[in-house]
């Protein structure tokens, strides 16, 4: 299927540079240069952060029109990515794992609409969690959105895939999927980077009826998508990718799919010329080449990184009997974690290396938990919460929210008694109040109150909930790097009192130490209150005050990567 001639490019603007030394995440930035993006839309986390600060950076250097914005949320950047797509252009989406799921909405609906103009959207699982409440595997997004997803070994593969997804996406008018994990995403090596492509000139959809998802059009947008699975599975198995080497009849098999091979490579070595080999890194599973195995094979070891997720299709969730299929279902590779070497090595039952002991060295190393910075501004303010409540009751609670004052959940603050996902810590406060919690308390960072503390405070205002909120206004994301905020010093007061909270219950205090008497005062104040309140504990974060003075002299804190 050709790629439209309204989105063809206008020309190729250079020829293949020398190689360079990229994370897997600055590869993916440079394919989507070279593949000639117009936009690219991102919210910090780890590990897909580099992705978007790359395409910034790399975009400033190279002097190329490409616009691009810190989102709000992953839900506003993808629904940024698709009115690009929309207009013909071509666009990259980025976010970590938890984020497809604040995505998930436009990412299954666009899904049913198709793209237009190339519309790639990049994922940062993290195996192990590293840096993340789960360990959740967006393989299955893909598959339950039915959209191709591509699965890089390398940072090569990085690199050349972004570019393959974009092509991919204008060929048969679907958005495209590319899935990353943390050790990929994080770890450099060379690549060579090809041709740069133009933009596409801007042209709109001729069919507005398609992204105008009403039953009428939906019905018809999905059974378009159902028809395409044909092509998308004929393009999985036609993939150099998706290489298969059968090396002998009733030989034992491996199916390995992206980084895994790595790890599967380094723990096997020539040992891999007696198995069967299908490796994976184009989605939907090939599925002709996996019987051939299947077929070929005495039994199969699956090798994944995340969940068993192709064990489970091949195995029919473990009851398939005519090839023995071992897995992670079979408990011969971990669970949880991120696959090894030897993880691999004790599965296929070869022998592991000692490590190296040295006597005495438990009593020099002493592993340290992670903590807040010194002089941090969220310290000062845990304190004198923790302060006010202590005469309250051991049974007092506040719950945390995500950012890097989830810290104060660890010793010595001990200051924040949940943390599970963006902006849950105000709609769990409500429905403890609910419960009859009393005082219902919480605690939000700046950026993760416009990321998703805006509509459970709606609910808050609504019906004058009994809680107290703390707002940790820092005037920056610092746990991900120093990205900015949608909004802070008076735009978060003006932006609380337009949702409806009273102003005289939207108090403002500085989290220092020599103000902590005012501090507790105020929180005492309003924990006597009988309704919603409001307290910004406002104070620049002190690692990142270079960056917060120049985001509040630039144009709005606007850091697009070259506006257009």
């Amino acid at each position: 299927m050709d790629m439209p001639a309204e989105i063809a490019p206008d020309v190729a603007v250079d020829d293949a540079l020398d190689d360079q030394i990229l994370l897997g995440d600055e590869a993916v930035a440079r394919g989507a240069i070279d593949a000639g993006i117009s936009a690219a839309y991102a919210y910090p986390g780890t590990p897909s952060t580099e992705i978007f600060q790359a395409i910034e950076d790399q975009a400033k250097a190279l002097g190329l029109p490409v616009r691009g914005l810190w989102s709000t949320n992953e839900k506003v950047a993808l629904e940024e990515g698709v009115g690009v797509s929309y207009a013909g252009k071509r666009a990259i989406v980025s976010m970590k794992h938890v984020g497809l799921n604040v995505a998930a909405d436009p990412f299954m609906n666009v899904a049913v609409s198709g793209a237009h103009g190339g519309l790639v959207i990049v994922v940062a699982d993290d195996p192990g969690m590293h840096s993340s409440q789960n360990e959740q595997d967006s393989r299955y997004f893909a598959d339950f959105a039915m959209v191709p997803c591509l699965e890089p070994a390398d940072q090569q593969q990085c690199y050349d895939f972004t570019r393959e997804a974009f092509d991919l996406s204008e060929r048969l008018q679907v958005p495209v999927m590319l899935r990353l994990v943390t050790r990929l995403a994080h770890s450099r090596a060379a690549v060579r980077a090809g041709e740069r492509r133009a933009p596409n000139s801007a042209n709109w959809v001729p069919d507005p009826d398609r992204f105008t998802l009403i039953p009428v059009n939906a019905r018809r947008a999905y059974a378009g998508l159902v028809d395409k699975q044909v092509a998308l599975q004929d393009w999985s198995v036609a993939h150099d990718v998706n290489q298969l080497d059968i090396r002998g009849q009733g030989k034992p098999g491996i199916l390995v799919s992206g980084i895994a091979w790595n790890y599967l490579v380094e723990a096997l070595g020539d040992r891999l010329a007696d198995y069967n080999v299908l490796r994976i890194g184009a989605y939907p599973l090939p599925i002709e080449k996996i019987r051939s195995l299947l077929d070929a094979s005495s039994q199969v070891h699956v090798v994944e990184e995340g969940y068993p997720f192709i064990e489970r299709y091949v195995s029919a969730l473990g009851l398939m009997r005519e090839r023995r299929i071992v897995g992670k279902l079979t408990d011969a590779l971990p669970r949880m974690g991120e696959l090894s070497q030897d993880a691999i090595k004790r599965c296929f039952g070869l022998p592991i290396a000692p490590t190296l002991k040295l006597a005495g060295l438990a009593d020099v190393l002493v592993g340290r938990p992670p903590r807040l910075c010194d002089k941090c501004p969220h310290t000062d303010a845990y304190l004198a919460i923790k302060e006010v409540i202590a005469s309250l009751g051991d049974d007092t609670r506040v719950m945390g929210d995500i950012g890097c004052y989830s810290l104060g959940t660890l010793e010595p603050l001990r200051a924040i008694h949940s943390c599970l996902c963006m902006g849950a810590s105000i709609g769990m406060a409500i429905g403890a109040a609910h419960a009859g919690m009393t005082p219902a308390l919480c605690v939000i960072g700046d950026g993760t109150f416009t990321h998703s503390g805006l509509a459970p405070l709606l609910d808050a205002v609504r019906e004058n909930a009994n809680i107290k909120v703390f707002i940790l206004d820092n005037s920056i994301v610092a746990m991900t790097g120093g990205q900015p905020t949608q909004a802070t010093d008076e735009q978060v007061v003006d932006l609380l009192a337009g949702l409806g909270v009273p102003r005289d219950h939207i108090r403002l205090v500085e989290p220092t130490r020599h103000k902590k008497d005012h501090t507790m005062a105020v929180i005492r104040h309003e924990l006597a209150y009988e309704g919603l309140s409001v307290i910004i504990a406002r104070r620049a974060c002190v690692t990142y005050a270079k960056e917060i003075k120049a985001l509040k002299n630039s144009k709005g804190g606007d850091i697009g990567v070259v506006a257009t």
